[in-house]
């Protein structure tokens, strides 16, 4: 009887109305998320595992056919003088890039951020550069760093410098690159910034100056260099990770030379995969590609989740 009670106990709870209701909610959930997953398996899922895939055989676009070479590709990526190349001027790229892109969006948000007026002009003003079409501003940045008409060498005559051959000369082409990368990445990372000492508590800079912080700088290396901490972290593995995918500026500007001095990765990827229709090889290079990406992401969790442990 006691074991009868009890199965009727449990099959009530089952059928109860708060359980009933919960899994309806689960249903809807399901039903409204099915879109973003099935666009999610088709365009994400898949396509990396088809990348994956490819990156173990030896298939060449045009050609019906292909064989299972196993980890060949990627002993012969060892030995590539090409893949090395674009591997080193990618990471030479992302370390002039990031950091200068990170510390000029950070003056220019404080910069903003203090000002009483025209705030929102600013804020468009240094915006621009990342909502315009980089393929469109090639023409502009062409002429800028033109070694006979550019105006950056017509006022470094002015003073007795000779100016280089900005995208022609294998000593200054990728510096020339990552000017360009600078001026586009600036105004991204000034929006973060923005949004970061947005979320400051004003209180924190009133206690500050009670406690004896007059100065300006006292004041932001005591209150607003810590609080950004979280935003900070976020904005240099967003400026890495959109330093490593430098594509277009090298595509448009300088076609990865001269003698392959501004070959980045994924000028790469386009060439062994579009040019020269090697797939396989090319999915191989995107494989890797996409290690360092997740590896970047990875390194960002591990930190945060470690501030958060501490904090």
């Amino acid at each position: 009887m006691a074991s009868l009670a009890f199965d009727g106990m449990q099959a009530g709870s089952a059928h109860s109305p708060a359980k009933v209701a919960q899994r309806r909610e689960a249903r809807i959930a399901l039903l409204l998320s099915a879109p973003a997953l099935v666009l999610m398996l088709l365009f994400i899922i898949l396509p990396t595992i088809a990348v994956i895939f490819l990156g173990f055989t030896d298939f060449e676009l045009g050609y019906g056919s292909f064989r299972f070479v196993g980890f060949e590709n990627y002993a012969d990526l060892i030995g590539d003088r090409t893949f090395r190349r674009s591997l080193w001027n990618t990471t030479v790229y992302a370390a002039i890039v990031a950091p200068a892109s990170m510390a000029l969006g950070l003056g220019i948000a404080l910069l903003i951020e203090a000002e009483g007026w025209g705030k929102g002009f600013f804020r468009t003003a240094y915006f621009l550069p990342v909502a315009s079409l980089l393929v469109a501003m090639a023409t502009v940045w062409q002429y800028l760093f033109h070694p006979t008409i550019g105006p950056i060498n017509a006022l470094l005559d002015l003073v007795g410098v000779t100016g280089p051959n900005w995208l022609g000369a294998s000593s200054t082409v990728l510096t020339s690159l990552a000017i360009i990368g600078i001026w586009q990445s600036t105004g991204f990372n000034m929006v973060l910034f923005l949004a970061g000492l947005s979320a400051i508590p004003r209180e924190l800079y009133q206690a500050a100056e009670i406690d004896g912080a007059r100065s300006a700088f006292s004041r932001f290396s005591l209150v607003t260099w810590p609080m950004l901490g979280p935003t900070t972290l976020f904005v240099t593995t967003i400026s890495i990770i959109n330093a490593v995918k430098v594509f277009e500026t090298v595509k448009t500007l300088t076609e990865g030379g001269p003698n392959k001095a501004s070959e980045v990765l994924l000028f790469t990827i386009y060439q062994e995969g579009f040019v020269f229709l090697r797939v396989g090889y090319a999915s191989a290079m995107t494989v890797i590609f996409l290690a360092i990406l997740v590896s970047l992401m990875f390194l960002q969790y591990r930190v945060m989740d470690r501030k958060v442990h501490y904090a």
